[in-house]
C-alpha cells in the first residue's frame, strides 16, 4: 500500500509511519520540516507542503491508496486570540486543502482515515458518551466539529472516509510526560478535583486502530479511539503511583498543570466518559485494555 501520511512527524504519527514501514508499506510523508523528516525516515519520500494553502504538493496525493491525516497545531499552550485562531486553521483549512487534494487526484485515494478527538463531545462528570452522543458547546468541541465537517466532502468522490475521535494518548511522551514529573518528585496525586474522567488509549493501539481501517473496508464512519475502560482521573494517578514506585497521596491543584499545559490543560481537568462502542463493535481487539497494563507497557 501506497500512504500518504500528514502529522508524521508528531508523536502518534512517527510511531504510525514506523509500522507502515516494518510491514512493508511506501509512505509518503506531507511535513512543513522535510528536513527533518527526511532525515527520520530516510526510506521515504517526502514532499514539502503547506497544509493551509493549495499547492503543488497536492500533486504528490495522486498514486496513493489512503491518506491518513493527522496534523493539527499543538493545544498545550496558552489560548491566545491567534492561537485559538491557528488550533482551528490547522484543522478545518488544512483538512479542506487534503480533500480538494484528493477530490483532483488521479489515480485517487481510497480511503482518508481524519483525525478527530474526544473533546467533540464537550466535559462532563455523570455522562456517558458514544460515536451516536451529540456535541458539546465549548472551544474544543466546535473545532472537532469544523475538523469533521471539512473532511465529508471527501466521500463526493468516492473515497472512504473514517473519522477517529481520540482520547488521552498513552506512551513516553505527550501529556504524560507533562503528568509524570511531579510523581517522580514523590509529589505526585489526584490532578483537580480527581471525579473528572480520563479516557485514553494506548499508542500502539490508536496505531493498530489506523492500520485496520487501512486494510478493511468496512470501516467508515466515526470510531471513539479510546480504550473500552476509562477511568477517573484519581484512580488514573493513583495506578500511576503504583506503576512507577511513587506515592500518589498530594493532590495537585489546577494551576499546576495550567502552568505545565497552558490552556491545554482542560483536556485533563475536565474530561469525558467515552466508551468506544463502534469500535468494539467492529471486532477491534486492544492490546492494552486497562490502564494498569498500558502504563506498564512503557514505564
Amino acid at each position: 500500500m501506497k500512504v500518504a501520511v500528514t502529522g508524521a512527524t508528531g508523536f502518534v504519527g512517527e510511531a504510525l509511519v514506523a509500522q507502515l514501514l516494518a510491514r512493508g508499506d511506501q509512505v509518503v510523508i506531507f511535513t512543513r520540516q522535510p528536513e527533518a523528516a527526511q532525515q527520520r525516515f530516510p526510506q521515504t519520500q517526502v514532499v514539502a507542503y503547506t497544509p493551509l494553502s493549495a499547492g503543488r504538493w497536492q500533486e504528490a496525493v495522486a498514486g496513493c491508496d489512503a491518506v491518513v491525516n493527522l496534523a493539527g497545531e499543538p493545544i498545550a499552550d496558552r489560548w491566545t486570540p491567534e492561537k485559538r485562531q491557528a488550533i482551528l486553521d490547522s484543522r478545518q483549512q488544512g483538512t479542506q486543502r487534503l480533500v480538494e487534494a484528493i477530490a483532483q487526484a488521479q489515480p485517487r485515494p481510497a480511503v482518508l482515515i481524519n483525525a478527530s478527538a474526544i473533546g467533540y463531545y464537550g466535559a462532563s462528570e455523570t455522562a456517558r458518551f458514544t460515536e451516536t452522543s451529540p456535541p458539546g458547546t465549548d472551544f474544543l468541541s466546535q473545532v472537532c466539529q469544523a475538523w469533521e465537517a471539512a473532511a465529508q466532502p471527501v466521500t463526493a468522490s468516492g473515497c472512504r472516509l473514517v473519522i477517529f475521535r481520540i482520547g488521552i494518548v498513552l506512551a513516553m511522551g505527550g501529556a504524560l510526560a507533562k503528568i509524570l514529573p511531579p510523581f517522580w518528585g514523590f509529589l505526585g496525586g489526584p490532578i483537580g478535583s480527581g471525579r473528572q474522567w480520563f479516557s485514553w488509549i494506548h499508542r500502539d493501539d490508536l496505531v493498530a486502530l489506523i492500520l485496520a481501517a487501512l486494510d478493511n473496508p468496512a470501516w467508515s464512519g466515526v470510531y471513539n479511539a479510546t480504550a473500552p475502560q476509562p477511568v477517573r482521573m484519581a484512580e488514573f494517578c493513583r495506578i500511576l503511583g503504583e506503576v512507577i514506585g511513587r506515592p500518589s497521596w498530594l493532590p495537585v491543584p489546577a494551576f499546576v498543570l495550567e502552568l505545565l499545559l497552558g490552556d491545554g490543560a482542560q483536556v485533563v481537568l475536565t474530561g469525558q466518559q467515552v466508551i468506544p462502542e463502534r469500535t468494539l463493535a467492529m471486532g477491534f481487539s486492544y492490546r492494552y485494555g486497562d490502564v494498569r497494563a498500558a502504563l506498564q507497557a512503557f514505564l
